[in-house]
């Protein structure tokens, strides 16, 4: 989980704090230092870590935080805001342009996962209302090409090649022409990268930049190289002049230095983060909901925003008028575990409850229920449509032929159906108000 070092040692700094009624410079002091050291030892650059920690304690030092009645909530108030303005304040939005087409130019070094991204990004924009086409331009990485066609078929967005050329601007010019031609509204450029910045490089990219004047550069950078991240983004800023940054491998750098420090060293918003490896792990940033993570108080509009993605309204309805039937099926049961799956799975969505702390989520065993949800589905998949749709039918003999097919023990498809009965009856209550207030989980709301 990103920022996950950094979130407990900064939760483990304030939570020293609420125990004090009043507190001293000296608690503050202490507290600031202990802010620093995390933020350090997250991979935070040492000049915006310096910046960041001053502007903190003077402020925390102001009288209306030491004469607060909770002042310990006050100082989290200001440490929030502090982390939204150190990662550029607001979501910052792709720029697309007026006249209807845009190019989007997409840049890094090698080993960055560049070539992915720009089918993440093709993948992103269509969710958008977008109709992108991809453009070929990387023509000395062995392969590059080839990949690029993987990856168009696999988010279903049309690749512009032109294997003959050696002049990558040519390409993209082409491919610019080719997309506007056939209706395209968008251009995803995809160039080549070096193991280091170099002159030819950016030469290169210059060149192509002039020749396609795109409406957006993106850099892509990977996190888990922390600071020489930021230093790739401030030499690729300085030489090409860039639009935003893309931070890849997110989910697997807990501690997030790279992130933290990409907006006040580069001058350029982070824009998208990767946080793994479908096509659909591409996020916006946004620095005010990425604060609230990393200081334990949740990400509920992320987690709404998955939900609504996830959400089919058609079934939706179709469920509700089965339920007022008392109608819930095995097949509306793997329907339900495929919308969680839909939104990542249950460690994503745990990451996003307020109060989930890592130290928490270490005392779940979400790799468990991962697997118990995949053990589910195999034994569903397994029943015949008769089977899903009426599970009275599941005698013993036919519940031994389920097991052998999903490979599960006996124990394990009755245990399945067990937790299906469970649901169903929830359901019912959900439906029926009077037994929804005698439900004793329930009946504080009422």
């Amino acid at each position: 989980m990103a920022f996950e070092s950094l979130s407990d040692k900064l939760q483990g700094a304030f939570k020293k704090l609420k125990g004090k009624g009043v507190l001293t410079e000296a608690d503050i002091n202490e507290a600031m230092r202990e802010v620093k050291l995390a933020l350090l030892e997250a991979d935070v650059n040492f000049k915006v870590v310096k910046s960041f920690v001053n502007d903190v304690k003077e402020k925390c030092m102001g009288s209306e935080v030491l004469e607060s009645l909770t002042p310990t909530q006050q100082i989290i108030k200001i440490v929030n805001q502090e982390l939204i303005d150190l990662m550029g304040g607001t979501n910052s939005k792709l720029t697309y342009s007026p006249s209807g087409f845009t190019t989007i130019m997409m840049v890094g070094l090698q080993g960055t996962g560049k070539t992915t991204t720009c089918g993440k990004l093709a993948n992103y924009l269509k969710q958008h209302g977008k109709k992108p086409m991809m453009a070929a331009c990387d023509i000395y990485r062995p392969a590059a090409i080839d990949q690029l066609e993987v990856v168009g078929k696999s988010v279903n967005t049309p690749v512009f090649t032109m294997r003959d050329s050696k002049d990558p601007a040519k390409i993209a010019l082409a491919a610019k022409q080719e997309a506007e031609k056939k209706g395209f509204d968008v251009l995803i450029v995809d160039t080549a990268g070096r193991l280091q910045i170099d002159e030819a490089l950016m030469d290169e990219l210059v060149n192509i930049k002039g020749t396609v004047r795109p409406h957006e550069i993106l850099l892509v950078v990977d996190a888990l190289t922390g600071q020489d991240a930021v230093n790739v983004a401030e030499g690729f800023n300085e030489k090409l002049g860039i639009d935003g940054i893309v931070m890849t491998k997110m989910d697997g750098d807990s501690r997030g230095g790279a992130a933290l420090s990409a907006k006040k060293v580069t001058g350029k918003p982070i824009k998208f983060m990767g946080m793994g490896e479908k096509f659909d792990a591409l996020e916006p940033f946004h620095p005010e909901r990425m604060a609230s993570r990393i200081l334990g108080m949740g990400d509920m509009l992320s987690l709404i925003e998955k939900a609504e993605a996830a959400f089919d309204q058609e079934k939706a309805e179709k469920l509700e008028q089965q339920l007022k039937k008392n109608q819930f099926t095995l097949e509306d049961f793997l329907d339900q575990m495929g919308q969680v799956k839909n939104m990542g799975g249950l460690g994503k969505i745990m990451e996003m409850i307020p109060g989930m702390s890592s130290a928490q989520m270490k005392g779940v065993d979400i790799e468990a229920g991962e697997k118990e949800f995949r053990q589910m589905e195999a034994i569903i998949q397994s029943m015949t449509i008769e089977e899903r749709k009426n599970p009275n039918l599941l005698n013993a003999s036919r519940r031994k032929r389920i097991a052998a097919g999903s490979g599960q023990p006996v124990s394990k498809v009755n245990n399945m159906i067990k937790r299906y009965e469970e649901v169903k009856k929830m359901m019912k209550q959900f439906n029926n108000p009077k037994a929804l207030k005698r439900n004793k989980l329930f009946r504080g709301l009422f």
